[in-house]
């Protein structure tokens, strides 16, 4: 079983930007990036003379799609209503 929790980090504007650009150009999300990153950061602290191992597959998962647009308030009121 795989368990995942939610944070909440502090990354300054500019990383922020290009975060975005890599994650949509690599067709991704920024959170997939971002653990990506921080698996091959803490292996390599853990074997820095050592090339850097193969990394486990993330783990992914059909999240459906979209319910509504919440750019569009008057539908997004009334998904919220209805439930």
């Amino acid at each position: 079983m795989v368990f995942h929790m939610k944070t909440t980090l502090n990354i300054a504007d500019p990383v922020m930007k290009r975060l975005k650009e890599e994650a949509a150009r690599r067709g991704t999300t920024m959170s997939q990036l971002v653990e990506a990153g921080l698996r091959r950061v803490l292996y390599e602290t853990e074997s820095p003379d050592q090339t850097t191992p193969e990394l486990p597959p993330l783990p992914s998962w059909n999240g459906g799609r979209e319910l509504v647009d919440i750019a569009n308030r008057d539908s997004l009121y009334k998904v919220m209503e209805a439930e």
